[in-house]
């Protein structure tokens, strides 16, 4: 039981790091292209978006 639990937990973390790296990379570059491309990297995108480049907006 535990198992499911956890591996759902996992698969909504994963989506939501990619839908917010996509909304992220949109509002700043307006690029589907780059939107796309920061989405498969996920958290990694909005990890560096917000130690990086946040505060040069």
């Amino acid at each position: 039981m535990f198992k499911i639990v956890t591996e759902k937990g996992i698969n909504v973390g994963v989506l939501i790091g990619t839908i917010l790296a996509m909304i992220i990379s949109w509002d700043r570059n307006k690029s589907i292209l780059f939107a796309l491309i920061h989405g498969g990297l996920g958290w990694l995108y909005v990890i560096y978006y917000y130690f990086f480049l946040k505060e040069n907006m």
